[in-house]
């Protein structure tokens, strides 16, 4: 996990955006890719024949282990266990934005929803969640939010 002022800018080649800092509240944190200029990407991950939906202390590693290996800064992690089913709701709200799931245990399906921007690369959580909950088949979308065409 990063701390807001050690945020880095990212390599040539990669997309560009403006670094988090404390001291300047102006920056509006952009992403431009490919000439394209836009607010964050939203990944929808959808994981069928999953399984551990129901293992809140699984769930939060995942959590934990995606917002490490995206590069983002984790601010706080709630997570809810429904009963009787066991499934499981829960949200990591990032300085980037957030990550959050809906669990299905009784049908092995899970929808995670990874929104981030700056420097964070989201599609990092994709195989973070495969390899914490073994589904036998993975969707994934991709939306850039916030696209500009002014900038």
């Amino acid at each position: 996990m990063k701390s807001l002022d050690h945020m880095p800018s990212l390599e040539a080649g990669a997309a560009t955006c403006n670094p988090i800092t404390q001291s300047d509240e102006n920056l509006d944190h952009l992403i431009i890719r490919d000439g394209v200029a836009y607010a964050g990407t939203h990944l929808i991950i959808d994981l069928w024949g999953a399984s551990h939906l129901d293992e809140l202390p699984r769930m939060e590693k995942a959590f934990i282990d995606c917002v490490n290996e995206c590069g983002a800064t984790l601010l706080h992690i709630h997570m809810h266990h429904f009963t009787p089913n066991g499934g499981v709701s829960g949200v990591a709200v990032l300085a980037e934005s957030h990550i959050s799931v809906h669990t299905w245990p009784e049908r092995d399906y899970a929808a995670f929803d990874v929104f981030m921007c700056g420097d964070a690369k989201p599609e990092l959580a994709v195989e973070i969640l495969q390899k914490a909950f073994s589904p036998t088949r993975i969707e994934v979308s991709e939306n850039l939010r916030g696209r500009m065409d002014d900038v």
